[in-house]
C-alpha cells in the first residue's frame, strides 16, 4: 500500500502538478493544498513501509482516501471513476486492518516498543 502513495506522491512533483492543481481547482478545491497532499502521501508512503507511526499514520491516510474518492472519484455514471472510487474504499479498509493491528516485527514501531520495555525492566 505504501507504494501506491509514494508513487502518487512523487508522481505530483514533476509534470503532474500543475495538472493536478488544475483538477483540483476544477472540483472546487483550492490548489493550494497540494504540497499538503504531496507531503501526506509521501510521508505517509515512507512511515509506512518504515512501520513508524503505523497506526495513527494508517488512520490518516484511510481518512484521506476516503475523502478523496468522495470528492475525486464519486461519479458512479463513469465507469473508470467508480473503479477509482472503489479502489479508494479498498485502500481505506485495508488501512484501518493496518491501523487496529499495528506494523510487524520488523518495524520501527516494534523496535521502539522492545527498546521501551528494556528499559523498563531494568528499572
Amino acid at each position: 500500500m505504501a507504494q501506491i502513495f509514494l508513487i502518487s506522491g512523487f508522481g505530483k512533483l514533476g509534470a503532474g502538478y500543475a495538472a493536478t492543481g488544475a483538477y483540483m481547482q476544477a472540483l472546487g478545491i483550492p490548489a493550494v493544498l497540494l504540497p499538503l497532499v504531496i507531503a501526506l502521501e509521501i510521508a505517509g508512503g515512507l512511515a509506512l513501509t518504515l512501520g513508524f507511526q503505523t497506526r495513527w499514520t494508517a488512520l490518516a491516510l484511510a481518512l484521506f482516501c476516503i475523502v478523496a474518492g468522495l470528492i475525486f472519484h464519486h461519479n458512479p455514471g463513469d465507469r473508470i471513476q467508480s473503479i477509482m472510487f472503489m479502489k479508494n474504499l479498498a485502500m481505506a479498509g485495508g488501512l484501518l486492518l493496518l491501523s487496529g493491528y499495528g506494523a510487524g516485527a520488523l518495524s520501527v514501531d516494534a523496535n521502539r516498543s522492545t527498546a521501551r520495555s528494556g528499559l523498563r525492566a531494568e528499572r
